[in-house]
């Protein structure tokens, strides 16, 4: 039997244990055993201190499901540890997880940094200590990898992005959820999405929502289009499927049974008689599919890579030459620059590769993408941004270097920002104290000439589609520089806006007629941009605002105190010593223009720019801007309404 062959009936048969088998959910998804760190020595203290500290964790972590300590007294014999369980798990079920999953590591890793996913539970030690930091590394369980496809992936994939996106809003935002949780959304009349999100208490909101928005991004990248996916990190947890895998309390879901127990019974008396023949035509039929959509996939991928590589480059003697525009750079550099993409120099994760800090021999900094290689997903954004990004050159975007094509690597090579991306600062105290209003007056305006060139200064007309905070980067100057090219869409001189069927961006940030509708224009960037100035200016990220009980949005709240006349009582209290009343009270006036909700209201970027550098210049009065774009519609259990128009409904436990 063919090691595929043995896989594909391995992946096939779990969905059957786990249906009669309810220890099966339980089992081990993935074990980490750093490689980047040298194996502790058995027999010694920090052995030991090991063995004590995770005898420590299950029993503490039953209490209320996560738990973090530490044991040694010497530097090189003190150990750290933390263990988190499902949300949805009593303290029983908790503490049996928490101690099979101490014995396995123990077992299977003999490094002094690890950690341990199973289903209901997680383990984690280091030889330093890791509490309250965010380090964004996601992980495939391969036992997950649903081979099942969806008939209408680009609609199925908007819909599973704006449950994961609200569930990940309710997890971090909401106190009363501590970082968990389940919720489900209609796909079909017969088809539901059930939905999970989880991170480890010791990290802050806001870093909670960005560990998860990062896992939103590799659960598009591996399982666009499938019937289920799961991905695992440090710091939060993230899975999607076509059935209920959690305990959640379904009394608003169930039918009536006494208006249908009868027919109920019936048809619960078939299926049960038809479940055994149903399960092995299932099997059958899934390892048939399985292998042959296997071999197409592989013959899909090849194609694709060598048409990409053909259309990039040029060939001379089967070698790889720099093009005119872009230079291509030996793989072997990018490696030994990154220290072979070490967790160390990793900057961030996008929603198809991770971006890694880089020294060229030469002493020049660099950031590398990586696209993923477990996915090709990210194919087309990897050869837009190629193409776009090496035709444009401006003060407030970010410079592509070059790029790095061999085997299955794929790379962009940039400028590196030392000071990272803007959300590092105006979401969290620390970074808010370091920008005065100068620096951020500045930022605005520095993005605002950016867009400016790419929507009409430039040879092309270039829509941004994905403008947002963690894609503006600031130099060691605090200069913008605009990033992330790979949703951007050109469009021709006499064109002035188009359509599309797949709708990729952010909540928050997508203009309502692109987010509802597919309508894209320069107008759609005008309105990501009027977000962010009103997140510069208060401090308060747009995603989640409507959990507090100023307003519904972040929006909403700007429009109710402009008209209130208290538009000072948006500003970050951080700014009032420091900034101009006069130039703030304009910018959040910019900011509502820009965000009105019809695209002819909203002003064009070069526009913009006149407004905030004429201080003579009459601004007219903003309309009320789009409120709902990117936020869950509460459903009236009252109402006789269609629920099911609203789309989405969100179940979440409250943990012990």
């Amino acid at each position: 039997m063919s090691k595929d062959t043995a896989l594909a009936k391995f992946l096939l048969i779990i969905p059957f244990l786990i249906l009669f088998n309810p220890t099966a959910a339980a089992e081990s998804l993935y074990t980490y055993c750093s490689n980047d760190t040298s194996n502790y020595t058995l027999n010694t203290p920090f052995e030991e201190n090991l063995k004590l500290l995770l005898q420590a964790l299950p029993s503490n972590t039953s209490l209320s499901g996560f738990y973090n300590t530490s044991i040694g007294e010497t530097p090189n014999d003190k150990i750290y540890g933390q263990a988190l369980c499902r949300g949805d798990v009593n303290a029983a079920v908790c503490e049996s997880c928490i101690v099979k999953a101490s014995q396995e590591i123990l077992k299977n890793c003999k490094s002094k940094d690890a950690i341990i996913w199973r289903d209901l539970c997680q383990v984690r030690y280091s030889f330093q200590s890791f509490f309250s930091m965010q380090v964004y590394t996601g992980k495939y369980p391969d036992w997950d990898a649903q081979e099942k496809s969806i008939s209408n992936p680009d609609q199925f994939n908007q819909i599973l992005k704006y449950l994961l996106s609200n569930l990940s809003t309710e997890a971090a935002f909401n106190p009363s959820r501590r970082m968990f949780a389940t919720g489900e959304v209609k796909f079909s009349a017969k088809q539901t999405i059930y939905g999970l999100v989880q991170c480890t208490r010791d990290i802050s909101t806001g870093d909670c929502k960005i560990c998860l928005d990062s896992a939103s991004g590799d659960l598009d990248a591996c399982c666009f289009g499938k019937q289920g996916g799961i991905i695992l990190s440090r710091n939060c947890d993230m899975r999607f499927e076509m059935y209920t895998f959690y305990n959640a309390s379904s009394s608003n879901l169930l039918p009536n049974p006494t208006s249908q127990g009868d027919k109920r019974k019936i048809w619960m008396y078939l299926l049960v008689a038809c479940i055994p023949t149903m399960i092995l035509a299932i099997i059958i039929g899934s390892c048939l599919i399985f292998l042959w959509r296997k071999k197409g996939r592989e013959q899909d991928e090849e194609r694709a890579h060598l048409a990409l590589v053909q259309e990039l480059t040029t060939t001379q003697k089967g070698e790889l030459v720099s093009c005119e525009e872009l230079p291509f750079m030996d793989l072997d550099t990018i490696i030994t620059a990154t220290d072979n993409f070490s967790d160390s120099n990793k900057l961030g994760q996008g929603g198809f590769g991770s971006v890694y800090k880089g020294i060229l021999p030469d002493g020049k900094e660099i950031a590398a993408k990586r696209l993923s290689r477990k996915t090709w997903q990210g194919l087309e954004e990897f050869k837009n941004e190629i193409i776009l990004i090496s035709k444009l050159q401006h003060k407030n975007l970010v410079r592509l270097l070059g790029c790095g094509i061999k085997g299955d690597e794929k790379l962009l090579i940039y400028e590196f920002m030392p000071n990272r991306s803007l959300d590092m600062f105006i979401f969290n105290s620390e970074g808010q104290a370091q920008l005065d209003w100068k620096t951020r007056y500045n930022i605005i305006c520095g993005i605002g000439r950016g867009l400016v060139y790419l929507h009409e200064d430039s040879r092309l007309k270039i829509i941004h589609r994905d403008l947002k905070p963690s894609n503006v980067l600031l130099d060691h100057e605090m200069v913008v520089k605009i990033s992330d090219f790979g949703m951007a869409r050109i469009l021709s001189e006499t064109q002035n806006a188009a359509d599309t069927k797949r709708v990729i961006g952010t909540y928050g940030y997508m203009a309502p007629e692109y987010a509802m509708a597919g309508q894209f224009s320069v107008k759609s960037d005008v309105f990501s941009f009027g977000v962010i100035v009103l997140e510069i200016i208060s401090g308060k990220r747009s995603s989640g605002f409507y959990f507090t009980e100023h307003a519904e949005t972040l929006l909403a709240y700007a429009w109710h105190l402009w008209n209130e006349g208290k538009e000072l009582e948006f500003v970050d209290p951080l700014l009032m010593e420091t900034c101009s009343t006069e130039q703030v009270v304009k910018c959040i006036h910019v900011g509502l223009l820009c965000v009105q909700e019809d695209p002819s209201d909203r002003p064009t970027m070069s526009s913009v720019v006149v407004l905030l550098g004429d201080e003579t210049i009459a601004l007219p009065q903003p309309k009320q801007p789009a409120f709902s774009v990117g936020r869950i519609v509460p459903i009236d259990k009252s109402s006789t309404a269609d629920p099911s128009l609203n789309l989405i409904t969100i179940s979440v436990l409250h943990p012990r």
